[in-house]
């Protein structure tokens, strides 16, 4: 074998941890991540969600807290569910466009505690209706694209008024991008962004979220008219360019570890900021793989967010955020 066999060893370079470190292609840090926290009515209030162990439903004080958490573990924003009690649901989610309903208490509180961090708030109607659909349903139970647009937009309205950061719509209506952008317009909040959920999928991994927001059991029928078929990627491109045509800051990939070919796609094809959401069933996926033992959990919220980065997101929703931040600061 000649000495000088092989030319080139590519081990050379993963000798050493300095030299890992050195040659890095991505890097994570605390400030890629976005921490969804879920809100309940009440003082003093933290309930367990039991199908995402670790993770709580808490009132405005409890959320406030929580926004202090994250601006000391160098997360720059959070996102806000409700879980709105079943006596303000209705068929039409009008509590949603309340501005004393739970969403707009947190988000004040939010700002008013903590201003360096912003406050992504989710725009659909399924936190607010009986039904449990995003949107506005016909006697049928098809739910209605420009009836709920329109809801949508005044929903987006009462979030901007009390204080929202990023408004974004979760419902996949179409044209409700370009409907909210105008009216935030028109009413002067040009700094408001907008995230859209540019590609949901109608996906098998939602169950523990809606646990958490109080809509299990009530959907009547499935959300396949509206969100998308896991089956379908450029179906996705045709969508996020849709969305950034309307005005949209940023999209999202939802959910995100079974759609990293999407977020890949979707980066290469518009060179935009892309956002992943790391949803309830991942997330409960390596709690359950840690309850049994098969897997580490700092390891696998690490590569997983690594995974997210890596594809070509500009920052991820995840229920592990805090814990990743601490690993991330250590």
């Amino acid at each position: 074998m000649s000495a000088t066999y092989p030319a080139l060893r590519l081990r050379r370079t993963r000798a050493t941890d300095w030299s890992r470190r050195l040659h890095a292609e991505t890097v994570l840090t605390p400030a890629d991540l976005i921490w969804p926290l879920f809100i309940a009515e009440g003082q003093g209030v933290e309930e367990p969600v039991s199908s995402l162990p670790g993770v709580s439903r808490w009132s405005v004080d409890g959320i406030v807290a929580r926004g202090r958490e994250a601006r000391d573990l160098g997360i720059p924003c959070v996102a806000l569910f409700p879980n709105t009690p079943g006596h303000l649901r209705s068929d039409d989610g009008a509590e949603a466009v309340n501005p004393d309903n739970l969403m707009c208490r947190a988000i004040a509180a939010l700002k008013d505690a903590v201003p360096e961090v912003g406050v992504l708030t989710d725009v659909a109607l399924d936190p607010y209706t009986t039904h449990g659909h995003d949107g506005l349903v016909d006697a049928a139970g098809y739910v209605m694209n420009d009836a709920t647009v329109e809801a949508l937009v005044a929903q987006a309205l009462n979030q901007a008024a009390a204080g929202s950061d990023i408004i974004a719509p979760s419902d996949m209506m179409d044209g409700r991008i370009g409907a909210i952008r105008g009216a935030l317009e028109s009413d002067g909040r040009h700094n408001v962004q907008v995230m859209s959920y540019a590609a949901k999928y109608a996906s098998a991994f939602y169950g523990p979220f809606r646990d958490a927001v109080g809509s299990r059991g009530l959907l009547k029928g499935d959300k396949k008219t509206y969100q998308m078929d896991p089956a379908n990627a450029e179906e996705a491109l045709r969508e996020v360019a849709a969305d950034l045509a309307e005005g949209a800051d940023s999209v999202m990939v939802k959910p995100g570890l079974p759609y990293l070919d999407i977020i890949m796609r979707v980066k290469a094809a518009f060179q935009v900021p892309v956002f992943a959401y790391s949803v309830s069933g991942e997330y409960a996926m390596i709690e359950a793989s840690v309850a049994a033992g098969a897997g580490e959990r700092d390891a696998l919220v690490l590569e997983t967010l690594m995974a997210f980065k890596r594809a070509g997101c500009s920052g991820v929703l995840t229920y592990h955020a805090a814990h990743a931040a601490r690993l991330l600061g250590a």
